[in-house]
């Protein structure tokens, strides 16, 4: 029991990448999304980004807003809880990254980089 308000019960963690990608895309985004817009982002279906966003809004991590240009669709946005706990993850990813390539010469990390963006470019888009 205890653990942060985020933590996931049922599985002891956050629960999932689904989660963080879909707090990552509402950090990203310059305005606050629709579910289908979170949806889309994120890669799931729109149910599944509605159950994804309930949750959220459940641990204080997202808040629903009405549309200011259409009052029958809402938009989820950040909260300060929540945009903390992204820029926290973030920053415990950079710092991870950061001690892996300590000890990589210029000439890996060059090498890593070229491979990376190889990878990247030959990622399947839909």
């Amino acid at each position: 029991m205890g653990g942060p308000p985020w933590a996931d019960r049922d599985h002891g963690r956050f629960g999932g990448p689904a989660r963080l990608r879909l707090l990552e895309a509402l950090l990203a985004a310059s305005d606050p999304l629709t579910v289908s817009e979170a949806a889309a982002a994120i890669g799931v279906d729109q149910p599944r980004a509605s159950r994804l966003v309930q949750q959220l809004a459940d641990h204080g991590l997202v808040r629903r807003e009405a549309d200011p240009s259409d009052a029958r669709r809402t938009r989820i946005a950040l909260t300060e809880p929540g945009e903390a706990l992204v820029r926290g993850f973030r920053g415990e990813r950079r710092d991870a990254v950061r001690t892996a390539l300590s000890d990589f010469s210029d000439a890996d990390a060059g090498e890593l980089a070229r491979l990376l963006a190889k990878f990247a470019d030959a990622w399947p888009r839909p």
